[in-house]
């Protein structure tokens, strides 16, 4: 009698400590926005995983928002710019870089449409590590930081690109919003977007490592932006891991910032998170 008593107790508390083990081991994604214009985050969820929502949403300067991502979870998180609700194509939300071409705020499984700079994870992967990397591979829309918090194995290595490429950004490759004098360079290309050609895209006879290497297109970005993917095969200096972190992604970081939550004389990746150099010029052509 008195096992069976103890039988449904003892369930009881076993699915009680279970619940409370799956809400320790979720990952929360703390999204930033220090712009000092309004982002519109995306997130896309990859192939049979469970979705999150939200899938898009506006995120004004200054402010943040935390998401709880499923453990075991993988997609891509990008922000979207200058976006309205277009008039002329019948109220419909569009964004001029990052769109999702949803028609909304929620991107309801849209990707980023290039040029955006991509924050891409794959959570609980092999050996219980998560991979998360920043990539430039479609082109650049904003600069974005990756900071891991609370990982126990792993590099768990801050990656990103700090700087502003839009100003820099190479003539074949800039997107520029507005006319005339007021027009203004907001996204970045990657040449296979810019030239739709197989030796910039990885493709037909170029897909393999061997067979694709960096472009002086890719070099830009990898110069300025060390850590961050440049290319397709840009693995080895670009892909990071860690074990039971939450992540902070940061829209717009400034270097100060970057450099108080990073503790960068600790940060143990031997490549640099950014290139001085770059960041000089990145800095010049905003204030020009």
């Amino acid at each position: 009698m008195d096992r069976l008593l103890i039988t449904p107790i003892f369930l009881f508390l076993l699915l009680i400590t279970f619940s409370l083990l799956s809400e320790v081991q979720s990952t929360t994604f703390k999204i930033v926005n220090k712009c000092r214009h309004t982002v519109w985050p995306g997130v896309l969820t990859g192939a049979d995983r469970a979705p999150v929502n939200p899938t898009g949403f506006t995120l004004k300067s200054g402010k943040s928002k935390t998401l709880k991502m499923p453990r075991s979870w993988s997609g891509r998180v990008w922000g979207r710019t200058l976006c309205s609700n277009d008039p002329s194509n019948g109220g419909k939300f569009t964004c001029v870089t990052g769109d999702c071409g949803s028609g909304k705020v929620e991107c309801a499984g849209g990707g980023a449409i290039p040029p955006a700079t991509l924050a891409e994870f794959t959570l609980n992967g092999d050996q219980g590590l998560d991979f998360y990397d920043v990539s430039l591979v479609d082109g650049y829309n904003l600069p974005m930081l990756v900071v891991a918090k609370g990982g126990t194995r792993g590099g768990c290595s801050a990656t990103g690109c700090l700087v502003d490429l839009n100003g820099a950004c190479p003539r074949d490759l800039r997107v520029a919003s507005g006319k005339g004098s007021h027009s203004e360079s907001v996204g970045c290309k990657s040449a296979c977007l810019a030239f739709n050609d197989p030796i910039y895209c990885c493709s037909e006879a170029h897909n393999t490592p061997d067979t694709c290497q960096p472009s002086i297109y890719s070099l830009f970005f990898k110069h300025a932006c060390p850590r961050s993917y440049s290319y397709a095969y840009d693995d080895k200096t670009s892909t990071f891991t860690c074990a039971s972190a939450d992540y902070l992604i940061i829209f717009c970081p400034l270097p100060y910032t970057s450099m108080k939550v990073l503790g960068l004389r600790k940060d143990p990746a031997e490549l640099p998170l950014v290139n001085k150099t770059m960041m000089y010029i990145g800095r010049h052509h905003r204030s020009g």
